[in-house]
């Protein structure tokens, strides 16, 4: 029998499930919040972008390949990609990766942090945290050399021994950048130069209690607002900031706290809408699905979806098809598909308890969904489910046999994909596993088909959805690897010849 190492590489996780809590205390509403604390302005000065220079903990591996002609290409400067919905539209990629390792084109040294980066044109955005800063660094997406360097203060220290930095995904405009810290700090700094523009402490000014693991709800950048799920005590539940100014134009909801899903847009038959799967911490445990008109924060609809369980989070952003929204937990809920009717209310299709995500967000293709089913990492299958129905298609826990070298012996262990997430592209599925693996799978609702697979790296928290960006692949490694591999975010050259 292969040794198991899952229970050197999982943290600890109870998995005790409750019924769901549906109470339906009216969320719609119309209240006004005013703007605790208009940021300060700053004038961006008139001077030359910095050229990149040499990182002092960069290790350059090799050029990557030329990209093709023909290849689809764009920029990643939204949470779970450039449709929102964790599928890129890029194409020519690498689709056997070989008996040899994934080129590296280049890794960096990484403090603590979930965040994914971002790629803005020839920019990489790179969130984390370092000593007592949080530490926002923009480096050439081909080089991994620095542009800029931005830092500020942090004492966030995590009450259930995960990491203590950052855990959102930096976002942009193209001018623009946003970051929001783990204690909830919203920063807007100049892409070209790094220089701030304004920033806002929302845990001072809004009460925000930072629930059980710090500020983690990604921003959404729609039209000109930062819309962000507080969660302030009393209200708001989401507000919006001008992305220029830094000011509130509104604020919604006071019932539901800030959960770790990013509010998701999409256009229903209602309108163009913002999709907030909200719900902190809070006795009894309450949270659902708001339904937001972005233009002035008017709450259309709400669906309470939460689980019962004090400890429980939502936070799996949903998924919108046409005019119905997937919302999935796995503290007890389960999922639930809701209809969006044409005035912005919500209604029920469906619920049940077959695909559980934790935090991944769950992919649609062709009528139906993939996803990851529960807390992991052990007992985490992969899914399909119809959506129209909610019917299990199928489910498998894949046994990924792994080689590994330590302490001059090499032994193989028994791995499985834990809390993965999905990406589909180029005409598959990118799968990238909590421990470092990244396999290629055909979605389909016969059976599981995996293409290809390969080893990137063994650690845990492998977590965040990796970046994709003109075919080259981010991958942060958040933990030390069992070969005593520090910390870091690796840029992977996914190029098809």
């Amino acid at each position: 029998m292969l040794p198991n190492m899952r229970t050197f590489l999982s943290h600890a996780s109870t998995q005790l499930l409750f019924p769901l809590s549906l109470s339906l205390t009216p969320l719609l509403v119309a209240q006004t919040f005013e703007d605790p604390s208009p940021p300060v302005v700053h004038e961006i000065e008139d001077r030359p972008a910095p050229q990149p220079v040499i990182h002092p903990e960069l290790t350059f591996h090799a050029p990557p390949k030329p990209l093709h002609p023909d290849a689809v290409s764009e920029d990643w400067m939204d949470f779970i990609g450039p449709t929102h919905n964790a599928i890129s539209r890029e194409t020519h990629l690498l689709k056997e990766f070989g008996t040899d390792a994934l080129a590296i084109v280049w890794e960096v040294a990484k403090g603590e942090g979930y965040a994914a980066p971002a790629v803005i044109g020839s920019r990489v955005i790179l969130f984390h945290r370092i000593g007592n800063k949080e530490v926002v660094e923009c480096l050439h997406a081909e080089t991994g050399q620095r542009y800029w360097k931005f830092a500020y203060p942090t004492n966030y220290k995590d009450r259930y021994g995960f990491g203590n930095g950052p855990r959102c995904q930096p976002i942009s405009d193209g001018q623009f950048v946003y970051t929001y810290g783990v204690e909830a700090k919203l920063s807007c700094l100049d892409v070209a130069t790094g220089q701030l523009v304004w920033q806002r402490d929302l845990k001072t000014e809004f009460g925000h209690t930072l629930d059980f693991f710090g500020a983690t709800a990604t921003p959404l950048l729609e039209g000109n607002r930062v819309i962000v799920n507080v969660g302030a005590p009393g209200g708001p539940c989401v507000a919006a900031f001008d992305k220029d100014t830094g000011a509130m134009r509104w604020g919604s909801g006071s019932q539901w706290g800030p959960s770790y899903a990013s509010p998701i847009p999409a256009d229903t038959q209602a309108g163009r809408r913002v999709f907030v799967f909200a719900g902190g911490e809070s006795r009894p445990a309450t949270g659902g699905l708001l339904v937001i008109n972005p233009e002035n924060g008017k709450i259309d609809g709400s669906f309470p979806w939460r689980g019962k369980r004090y400890e429980s989070v939502n936070a799996s952003s949903p998924v919108i098809v046409d005019n119905q929204v997937y919302i999935s937990e796995c503290y007890g809920a389960g999922g639930a598909l809701v209809r969006i009717e044409s005035d912005g209310s919500c209604s029920k299709i469906w619920t049940n308890e077959i695909l559980n995500t934790h935090f991944m967000t769950a992919i649609h293709k062709d009528g139906y969904l993939y996803g990851i089913d529960g807390h992991g990492p052990q007992n985490a299958p992969i899914v399909c489910i119809e959506l129209e129905t909610g019917k299990e298609m199928w489910r498998t826990e894949p046994e990924w046999i792994t080689p590994v070298s330590s302490n001059g012996r090499e032994q193989e262990y028994n791995l499985a994909p834990a809390l993965a997430s999905f990406l589909l592209v180029d005409g598959r599925c990118l799968v990238l596993g909590q421990y470092g693996h990244l396999a290629w799978i055909d979605l389909n609702p016969t059976e599981y088909r995996e293409l290809d697979r390969t080893h990137l790296f063994l650690a845990r928290q492998t977590w965040a959805l990796p970046t994709l960006s003109k075919g080259l692949l981010y991958i942060g490694q958040n933990d030390k690897g069992v070969d005593g591999s520090a910390t870091r975010l690796i840029c992977y050259d996914l190029r098809a010849e």
